[in-house]
């Protein structure tokens, strides 16, 4: 096991090594740099060591860490009014359901969960329900959480070892212009047959399509220009519900509020969660009146100990005043230009480096075998070095572990960007053993 800590005693590796179980799957381990407070975009472990947290903790801490403003709110929130009986209404709640509305008057009704998977879970519930059928559809390199049915919707990584998923699942692959399947097909024919393959295989019980607009653990794919407008057309022809799950793209992250307005198309359900907390538990799911009054009258039910709970709800309110108060999405567009720049002249200087793609400031760099290195081990030596020299990005899931994910707080600050940057020009040369490369 790595060393855990930068203590000289090792008690804190000792006590992990003793206690805890591991949940990454083969190969997964803890980092070791060990944070005893964060502040900002930075991570302070004991010694005083500080590394720019380059992913936002697990991409959510959009508006960094400690903000002055919602640790204000959540003291507030805690010593006021922190948890209910789930029947029971509370101002933040309410406020917060309206507050979305605003931000999406197509889809005025909410609830409110505690995380990304939780709100999965409830989507595909409601699809179901509100469809008749049962059969969802996803991407084969997406990643929407570890419980039953969301562990079932995701391809990325976690399907093996674990027993039998949902039965009605199926997947389609999402286009990847870096590494096309077939040259020279174009998305457009390349979505059109999978659907056709996907009416051969269905049993006539299509309920939902589940869609990240940028496949963030499947290596930041993101989906060319009008691609979600087209699979919503092919939904509406067979009566599916589109529910885009926009865990990581929500809320500004990607140079704007939603990713899903790129394309001028409103899903049927719209899921936020890691951002929408901006690092505190808190997930939603926003949907139409329509779906809303038929829901009602078949009964759905998705209740669990802590929906609608106001504590979350008054800091997500407190996350949705800064963001729009302070400009923040625009910021993240300069943001990711400034940070996409860099990354684009890093891949002019290092033959390693094969694409760079995203959108604001969730962008990916794939890696290309090179100088006997495979794209997966430099990946992983440039995460490590980049790590040692003060900054923590991350790779993504299986299906491209050769993609580093850079997902900064949309609060950075220019000078952030330029170190980060700085210090993965470092890593890069450092990795692959060559220093002119």
């Amino acid at each position: 096991m790595n060393d855990l800590i930068s203590d000289p005693d090792s008690s804190l590796r000792r006590s992990a090594d003793r206690t805890l179980l591991r949940y990454m799957g083969i190969g997964g381990d803890f980092t070791s740099f060990v944070p005893e407070r964060a502040e900002g975009s930075w991570l302070y472990d004991a010694s005083g060591r500080k590394v720019l947290d380059f992913t936002s903790g697990q991409m959510s801490s959009v508006l960094g860490h400690a903000h002055p403003e919602l640790v204000a709110a959540l003291r507030d929130a805690a010593g006021r009014l922190d948890h209910l009986f789930s029947m029971m209404l509370s101002r933040p709640v309410v406020d917060l359901a309206v507050a979305l509305a605003e931000l999406v008057p197509a889809l005025p009704r909410a609830m409110f969960l505690s995380t990304g998977g939780e709100s999965v879970e409830a989507a595909i519930r409601l699809a179901k329900v509100v469809t008749g059928r049962w059969e969802i559809v996803g991407f084969a390199q997406s990643y929407h959480g570890s419980t039953g049915a969301a562990a079932s919707a995701t391809y990325s990584i976690g399907r093996r070892g674990h027993g039998p998923l949902m039965p009605g699942t199926f997947a389609i692959p999402a286009p990847n212009a870096f590494r096309p399947r077939f040259p020279g097909v174009t998305w457009q024919q390349e979505l059109d047959d999978s659907f056709d393959l996907l009416d051969r295989q269905s049993t006539g019980n299509l309920a939902a399509f589940i869609a990240e607009p940028i496949l963030s653990t499947g290596g930041v794919i993101d989906l060319p220009i009008d691609y979600l407008a087209a699979l919503k057309a092919h939904c509406e022809r067979r009566g599916m519900l589109l529910i885009i799950d926009e865990a990581q793209t929500g809320l500004g992250r990607t140079g704007a509020m939603f990713a899903y307005e790129r394309d001028n198309v409103i899903p049927d359900i719209l899921l936020l969660s890691k951002t929408l907390g901006a690092g505190m538990a808190m997930s939603s799911l926003s949907t139409s009146d329509a779906i809303a009054r038929t829901a009602d009258e078949r009964g759905f039910m998705f209740v669990t100990t802590h929906v609608n709970d106001p504590l979350p709800a008054a800091v997500a309110l407190k996350v949705l005043e800064i963001i729009r108060r302070d400009n923040l999405v625009e910021r993240a567009r300069a943001l990711g230009g400034r940070l996409g720049d860099g990354l684009r002249n890093l891949m002019q200087r290092h033959r390693c480096i094969g694409d760079v793609r995203g959108r604001g400031l969730l962008l990916g760099m794939e890696f290309v075998s090179h100088a006997g290195l495979s794209a997966s081990a430099i990946s992983r030596r440039v995460t490590d070095l980049a790590l040692e020299l003060g900054v923590s990005a991350n790779i993504t899931g299986a299906f491209s572990a050769g993609v580093m994910r850079f997902a900064p707080p949309i609060t950075a600050s220019d000078e952030e960007i330029d170190f980060a940057l700085g210090v993965l020009d470092t890593a890069i040369t450092r990795a692959v053993e060559a220093p002119g490369d």
